[in-house]
């Protein structure tokens, strides 16, 4: 029995080992807490992927904050707070799959642009006709949003920017700049992505 004893091995609760951490959402959100991730060293933070919806960040209720993703990646951990920058968006698939209907044109742009910082960014907007247009109208939109959206980006802080994107500020923009191209219904940031760099 004796024998037997020597030879269990202490065994260590790893759970224990591990502390909760706080992630900080930046700026553009008001520094809000998103969730909170359980680790055991810093270090696995650093880099780490997180989303949440618009809606669960704000408390919102809106239609846009309850079809609307965010993503963040954590840059820096300050005691048991990490702290995140903004790296996209995105509206949930099925809502977009809602917005195409018959006799109905959706518009799809694509833009990188850089902002008044000098933060880059590539912005994947969608408009939606509210009847069917030819070829030549389509690429007239698309030239006009790129045109809206490369002119907008260039006079806007990355910050102001990220929020008009989120909260339909820009979208609304780009509309007024186009409207008067064709029959326009609607016009919606889709998604964007942050360029990022790791050394």
């Amino acid at each position: 029995m004796a024998e037997q004893a020597q030879k269990r091995t202490k065994v260590v609760d790893k759970w224990k080992l591990k502390s909760w951490y706080s992630v900080i959402a930046p700026e553009a959100f008001e520094s809000r807490e998103i969730c909170q991730i359980v680790s055991a060293d810093e270090a696995n933070l650093l880099n780490r992927k997180v989303r949440i919806g618009l809606g669960e960040m704000t408390g919102s209720f809106s239609q846009s904050a309850a079809y609307t993703t965010l993503f963040f990646r954590v840059k820096e951990v300050k005691g048991k707070t990490a702290h995140t920058i903004f790296t996209g968006h995105e509206l949930v698939p099925g809502y977009v799959r809602t917005l195409a209907r018959r006799r109905r044109s959706i518009i799809h742009q694509v833009d990188d642009v850089i902002t008044k910082d000098n933060v880059k960014i590539r912005i994947k907007t969608i408009c939606i006709t509210g009847l069917k247009v030819s070829e030549a109208v389509r690429t007239d939109v698309r030239k006009g949003i790129s045109e809206a959206v490369q002119s907008l980006a260039k006079q806007t802080d990355f910050n102001t920017l990220v929020q008009e994107m989120v909260f339909g500020k820009l979208a609304a923009k780009i509309y007024s700049a186009i409207k008067k191209i064709g029959p326009i219904k609607r016009v919606e940031i889709r998604k964007s992505e942050l360029h990022e760099s790791f050394s």
